[in-house]
């Protein structure tokens, strides 16, 4: 079932979920919205002929100063992190959606899949401009929310290779280990 706002308020309050900083007005019906952050991350076009799932891809780091904006050029790609720090407890499961109002701009805001019981760190978002023209974010501005959801029992704490993130984190999946 998914939580409401009045629910994720009073977990966060009570100390079983933690989103930091918590802002009140933050809290919509059923999420909670979340803020970008000043760090960034984009493939390093010049490092690499293509990407590859087996190979450490190559990323450039920018920073943007807190009072300033990103901004995202027409049809291009780009990590980036919130503000907030979350940690799930192992009864809660979370995913992340872009606002609607963010997306009606032709910005596609989503993370690197499902937010796990029991995952503690920032968020890394991925953003893709759809549109013809750049996108202007101020750095600090809600541009995403949390749709948090109970599990049917008490899961196992993730473990897995984003836990403890604090900054946009280049993918992983050069880590995965498959059966071919």
């Amino acid at each position: 079932m998914i939580l409401s706002g009045k629910t994720i308020e009073s977990k966060i309050l009570q100390g079983d979920l933690i989103i930091n900083p918590y802002e009140s007005t933050s809290v919509q019906p059923a999420s909670i919205d979340l803020r970008i952050s000043s760090h960034f991350l984009v493939i390093d076009e010049n490092q690499s002929a293509s990407l590859s799932l087996d190979k450490r891809a190559a990323y450039r780091d920018i920073y943007v100063e807190k009072n300033s904006t990103i901004i995202i050029p027409p049809h291009s790609f780009l990590l980036a992190t919130t503000v907030e720090y979350i940690e799930l407890p192992t009864t809660l499961t979370a995913f992340v959606e872009g606002r609607s109002s963010i997306g009606r701009l032709g910005l596609f805001i989503q993370n690197a899949g499902w937010v796990d019981p029991g995952f503690k760190g920032h968020i890394t978002l991925e953003l893709f401009n759809a549109n013809r023209l750049p996108i202007e974010i101020p750095i600090g501005r809600r541009v995403c929310q949390l749709v948090i959801a109970g599990v049917d029992q008490e899961a196992d704490a993730y473990k897995g290779k984003y836990v403890g993130q604090q900054k946009a984190t280049a993918s992983r999946i050069y880590q995965d280990i498959e059966s071919v």
